[in-house]
């Protein structure tokens, strides 16, 4: 797994051995990233990633110019990693990794980023309600995004802060707004 582009351009991202994670596949990360580059600037964003697995998308965003990103990852292998990934990676000061359960992390005081990328298990049976865990608790600054991994068993079209979702083979990438989108 590499970093599509930015600052690390092409450098490796390095998993802990015997960890199942399911990173988010180049196509898809590109895909994202691209959607986000032709509607923000990166520069300076506060970046949270929740369910982070490798730190995979905290450090594309770091990569393209985000200031700050907190990763939210429960397995203390893949913490380990991220931190040594960052530290090798000259960003250490960047990126901030916390080993705790997404779920209950939601629950503690909120701090508003300007960009929450989720990307849980398929079958967290909690994944539908996580863009209201992320907007109603403000894990949202002004204008912020929640971007949402999950499946097509998924649909949030009606989530009145959706406002895109787009396939990528088997994942669906939803990004919702802190405002309910207003209709024309």
């Amino acid at each position: 797994m590499r970093i599509i582009t930015g600052s690390l351009k092409g450098r490796s991202i390095k998993l802990p051995k015997n960890v199942t994670t399911r990173p988010t596949s180049d196509r898809t990360k590109e895909g994202m990233f691209g959607i986000i580059d032709a509607r923000r600037y990166f520069d300076k964003l506060k970046v949270l990633d929740l369910f982070s697995g490798s730190g995979n998308l905290a450090f594309e965003a770091i990569s393209r110019g985000a200031g700050f990103a907190m990763v939210i990852e429960e397995n203390p292998a893949c913490i380990q990693a991220i931190e040594k990934n960052a530290e090798q990676f000259e960003i250490d000061e960047q990126v901030l990794a916390v080993r705790a359960n997404v779920l209950t992390y939601l629950q503690s005081p909120a701090t508003g980023y300007d960009l929450v990328f989720a990307d849980p298990p398929y079958d967290l049976p909690e994944l539908p309600d996580l863009p209201d865990m992320i907007i109603k608790n403000g894990w949202l600054a002004e204008d912020g995004w929640f971007i949402l991994e999950h499946d097509a068993r998924y649909d949030f079209a009606d989530h009145p802060h959706c406002v895109f979702a787009k396939p990528y083979g088997r994942t669906v990438v939803t990004i919702f707004l802190d405002q309910p989108v207003q209709e024309s």
